[in-house]
């Protein structure tokens, strides 16, 4: 007989929620009581009041360990968001009980123009707030949102998120546009160049990002398009600010960034922007909170509208 429906609200324990996540990662009872140094009697008696508060199976029994099933995958994602809401309530009380205005968690994309100014920003208006900026890829960064990690998340908003199931989980806002941007040394027997269409650029050498970028399958677009075959880059570098680097020091090369991170090493000087035709928009970007009734923290808000502020000015 299933418990009634409060057993979760009045028996759950911080505990069951750390075995179901362990369980999901681990994917065997003998790992999971490990991880959580649990016998593995008293993780399989946990595991059966958890199943009967909810009054389903959560997780099916395999030769090679435990799979979490569509009803598990929910009960898991939730215990996560709760896990990282925890954690996340621990550091906000930590900065607030050192004196500052709360602690904002923000994820983005390696290198953007937009986010320094936007932290500044966000100082400018609460001196005293605390900022902790990760930088990474935007689908690895959504999912630690998700998971309650973090607050948000600057990138790209991209066709695959916005047909995924994460997407009513998220609340997007698209700030800006953005565009596929080539960069070259100031010495380059092109950057004089007034006018370039791609079919002008198509027997240089090239530094790109790896293949599964956005920036990368846009230049590849750019020469499909223009009936070319696209070329195989000499160097391959996710960074933007290892890009302009090399740039700098091998006057031979092109290079292929988004012109939001462009901005960022023209400002720097010793490399410029040729001028290729057509131009290849790139999925513009946006602030990814997630979606909640009470809607995101002030904190959140006002970076928000910082970086509305900055994109504006763009």
């Amino acid at each position: 007989m299933p418990f009634p429906s409060d057993y979760l609200v009045r028996r759950l324990r911080m505990r069951h929620l750390e075995l179901l996540v362990a369980l999901a990662d681990a994917g065997t009872m003998r790992a999971a009581a490990t991880r959580l140094n649990l016998s593995q009697p008293a993780l399989s008696k946990m595991l059966g009041e958890i199943e009967a508060g909810f009054d389903a199976r959560l997780f099916e029994r395999t030769a090679q360990g435990l799979v979490v099933n569509a009803a598990g995958s929910a009960a898991v994602y939730r215990a996560r968001v709760m896990l990282g809401e925890l954690a996340r309530s621990k550091d906000e009380v930590d900065a607030l009980r050192t004196g500052a205005d709360g602690l904002l968690r923000l994820g983005t994309l390696s290198v953007t123009a937009t986010v320094p100014q936007a932290v500044a920003e966000l100082r400018r208006r609460l001196p005293l707030a605390r900022v902790q900026v990760q930088e990474g890829r935007v689908r690895d960064m959504i999912q630690r949102l998700l998971n309650g990690e973090l607050d948000g998340v600057f990138g790209a908003i991209t066709p695959e998120l916005l047909t995924s199931d994460q997407l009513s989980l998220l609340q997007p806002e698209l700030l800006l546009k953005d565009e596929l941007c080539v960069l070259c040394a100031e010495g380059h027997q092109l950057s004089r160049a007034r006018r370039l269409n791609w079919i002008d650029v198509h027997g240089q050498a090239w530094i790109a990002p790896p293949r599964d970028t956005l920036v990368r399958q846009a230049l590849m677009t750019a020469f499909l398009n223009a009936g070319l075959k696209p070329p195989e880059p000499s160097i391959e570098v996710l960074s933007s600010v290892t890009l302009g680097s090399v740039l700098r020091l091998d006057g031979s090369l092109l290079g292929a960034v988004r012109f939001e991170q462009a901005r960022d090493e023209l400002s720097r000087g010793g490399i410029v922007r040729l001028p290729v035709k057509p131009p290849v928009p790139l999925p513009s970007l946006g602030l990814y909170t997630r979606r909640a009734a009470e809607g995101p923290s002030p904190l959140v808000q006002t970076f928000a509208d910082a970086i509305r502020q900055v994109s504006a000015r763009a």
